[in-house]
Formats: C-alpha cells, structure tokens, sequence
C-alpha cells in the first residue's frame, strides 16, 4: 500500500493511506517534480467484501467496559471519523487503518445465524451484549443489506438485552423493535455526538448524520419511549472541548435522560493519522491540539491502562471532569447505565446439526463496488 497525494479526497476523513503495523514493507509518497502529489484525487469508491466469520460474540474483560460481549456486523466504517479508535483494527486484515478502513469494507452476512447457534448453546449464559461498538451498526452500507435489523430481530425474539450505540439517523429505521425491547428492560440506547458545529462536523465525520440529525434522532428515539443516551466523545483539546456544556445542553432539550463522555484517544497509527487530517485542515492549531493531548496522557499520544484511557489524567483531563459533572447536573442528565433485564432470555431453536451457519448461501460478492453514498 501507497500513500495517497496529500490533497484530501473529497468525503472521506483520512487524507492518507499509510501502511498498517504489520506490514513488511513501509512505503511513502515522494515529490518527482511533476507535481502529481497535488492534483485532486478522484472519488474514491467504497468496497464490499464478505467476512466469513466463524463465531460472533467477541470477549472482553475490562474493568473500563459495562459489558463482557459485543458484535459488530461490520469490519471498516463508512462514516470516516478521523478520530475512530477502531481504525488501527484494519491493519489486522493488512490494510490501512487510514482511507482503507472506510472505503475496504466487510460485511458479516451470516451473522444473524452465527449469533442464533451461538445463543442456542447449553452452556450459554445470558448477559447484555454491545451492537456496534467498534464499528457502528448503522453505517450507510447497512440501509442496504439490513443485517444489523436481523441481529436485532433475533435479540428482541429472544429477550436479550442489549447496549448499542450509534451517529446515523438509520436507528430510526427500528425504532419498532428498540422502543418494544426499552419498555421491557432490554435495550439501552445511545446516541454518539462531538460537535455542533457543522463544518467541523463534515470534516471530522463525513459520511456520519449532522450533529443537528444526531439531535433528531435523540428526540424521535426518546418520542418512541426510548431513554436515550448521549455519548460526549471524543472530546478533542482546543477542537471541540470549549462546546462541552452546549453539547450537554442540546442533548437534553433534545431528550436525552442520560449523558457521559471520553477523551480523544490516538493509539497505534493514529497519531500520524490525525496529525495530517490536523495539518490539512486546521495547521495553525495542529501543534496546540498535540501538546494538549499529551498533556492528558502523560506525555505521550496514548495511555493505554485501565482507568485512564477513556478518561485521560492530569489538570486538563481534570478540567475536563469537573465541567462534565456539573453541566451533566446542571442539565438534569444521569450518568450511570440502565440495569437491563437479563431474567426473560429464552434462547433460540438450536439449529440443525447437517448445516452450519457458515454454509449458508453468501451475501454481498466479495469486492463489489457500492456507490458512493
């Protein structure tokens, strides 16, 4: 893999594609003067592939994580948020968790079936499982294929609750199962938001819903019986940590009964990644923004430990929580998460022993081309 010109490519958030940690070979752009480092790029197209994934559920043991278990219908994200922490996740596959990772995606086809034979086990035990957390659920590519709505289906038919967090107006498509799984204890639901600002927005979060959608969506979620959560993050120093308490103060006229928040985290490729998105489109604040962000990870562009990763430490990072907290209370908005019901799960039929979920028929052709959404 190459990088790209420098010129950014209209609609996506990475302006590169540098190698991933992986690779064996690192390769860089070079200027041999004739001048094509400058020319605009054109519209890159976005990729389909299958994931024939054997398995669904994906483990964790953190203490920073209300949950054990997640799913995530999809590799890559459309959306392109330069900041995403899921982008070095690319660089498993041997692609670029920069341009590759929202323009290369996968697609999970089978995964309502995977996740049935995996709820339909003897020895499963019943705890809330997280829809798209790495990568959101809802991205444009899921108006299409409605794999996300089976794996919901499959949920509210079972009574297994979940958490689930999103930035696309696409949610609203299944209000109807949510707002039936909300009213039984079932289903937790946030909403993702990191600026009001609209050109900010477009830059940092192309292909994501406006902050001004996001804010609709939180109101017809919460219309439909929905508590509704919003998630302030990532709060980025000097970008967006001045519109804290006007964030907080949206999501509740909007609706919104529950509110919390996380600092910008750059881990693996990242810094490099944001560090030119920051050189192209706000040069005059890239190095204010960096020293910031080390300042809250004690000197470095990430802290991985526990504890501190979502938080972030020092007298900023404290700043930053003392602000939240009071804007949060100020604004009536709860912090801690709903205690879901995990009494009423009834697990699926389990399925045939003569076909595995993996042998069913294949959904989207590997490397097809979708349009630009």
């Amino acid at each position: 893999m190459t990088d790209l010109p420098r010129h950014p490519p209209r609609g996506r958030g990475a302006t590169s594609n540098p190698d991933g940690r992986y690779e064996s070979r690192s390769r860089e752009a070079f200027d041999d003067g004739w001048g094509a480092l400058d020319d605009p790029l054109p519209p890159l197209r976005t990729e389909l592939r299958e994931d024939r994934a054997r398995s669904l559920l994906t483990r964790n043991d953190s203490p920073d994580l209300p949950f054990d278990r997640s799913i995530n219908p999809y590799r890559g994200c459309e959306h392109g948020c330069v900041y995403c922490y899921a982008r070095p996740s690319h660089a498993w596959l041997g692609h670029s968790p920069g341009l590759d990772f929202e323009t290369l995606l996968y697609a999970k086809r089978d995964a309502a079936a995977l996740l049935a034979a995996e709820l339909a086990k003897p020895g499963y035990r019943c705890a809330p499982i997280a829809l798209g957390v790495n990568t959101d659920a809802w991205q444009p590519v899921e108006r299409r294929l409605g794999i996300t709505r089976e794996l919901l289906q499959l949920l509210h038919d079972c009574a297994h609750p979940l958490y689930t967090i999103s930035k696309s107006a696409l949610i609203e498509r299944d209000i109807d199962l949510l707002a039936d799984m909300a009213g039984r204890r079932l289903a937790s639901v946030w909403i993702s938001l990191t600026t009001l600002d609209k050109d900010l927005a477009r830059r940092m979060e192309p292909r994501a819903a406006s902050p001004a959608r996001r804010l609709r969506t939180v109101s017809a979620l919460r219309g439909a019986g929905i508590e509704v959560g919003v998630l302030i993050s990532p709060v980025i120093p000097v970008l967006t940590d001045r519109e804290l308490e006007a964030l907080l103060e949206a999501a509740a006229e909007a609706g919104a009964s529950r509110a919390g928040f996380g600092m910008l985290r750059l881990s693996h490729e990242l810094p490099r990644l944001f560090r030119e998105w920051l050189d192209v489109h706000y040069p005059e604040r890239a190095e204010h923004v960096m020293k910031r962000v080390r300042d809250v990870r004690g000197g470095r562009d990430n802290d991985s430990r526990f504890g501190e990763r979502f938080r972030g430490g020092g007298a900023f990072a404290a700043i930053i929580r003392q602000r939240f907290n009071r804007a949060r209370e100020r604004c009536g908005l709860a912090g801690r998460e709903l205690d879901l019901d995990c009494d009423q799960f009834r697990p699926p039929p389990r399925p045939s022993p003569t076909k595995s979920p993996v042998d069913s028929p294949a959904g989207p052709r590997s490397g097809e081309q979708l349009d630009l959404l």
